[in-house]
């Protein structure tokens, strides 16, 4: 990757959705090979998408809690499904393993505190192999979704 690949990648975290004519003239390129950069960033796995960046609140979902949790046992296959089932609920925003203790680190996103503890109780305990969840909410967010850093 050289650094007009880096400015490409730093241009379109600002802006997704702006042209190729503008994003090449913000790169100094022609327009044909800015297009053919960002092809090939997109086929390597480089760019991995594009998405609308929408305000929670405006969708009902005004609570935000941090959710550590403890897994009973770490063998592969009690995380593997552990792994699918919090795939299958919208409201779990983000999930990360980690090393250590607790196993994973989880985002979610729900209307109301009554909603999260619903959630809490009846889904995410209820997931096999689950021995602990801690709660943490989020009073503010302050970064967030930030662009990734490019180096220039």
């Amino acid at each position: 990757m050289d650094e007009l690949d880096r400015k490409i990648i730093a241009e379109l975290q600002l802006d997704g959705r702006q042209s190729l004519t503008d994003l090449a003239a913000r790169v100094g390129l022609t327009v044909s090979p800015a297009h053919r950069r960002v092809r090939y960033l997109e086929s390597a796995g480089v760019i991995t998408g594009y998405r609308a960046m929408v305000d929670p609140r405006s969708l009902g979902l005004g609570f935000e809690a941090l959710v550590f949790v403890t897994m009973k046992q770490e063998d592969r296959t009690t995380l593997l499904g552990f792994e699918e089932a919090l795939a299958q609920i919208p409201n779990v925003v983000q999930a990360q393993r980690l090393f250590g203790d607790p196993d994973y680190l989880l985002r979610v996103c729900t209307a109301d505190l009554d909603a999260y503890a619903r959630l809490e109780d009846d889904v995410l305990a209820a997931i096999p192999g689950v021995q602990r969840l801690t709660s943490t909410l989020v009073m503010k967010n302050v970064v967030i979704d930030r662009a990734y850093p490019v180096n220039l």
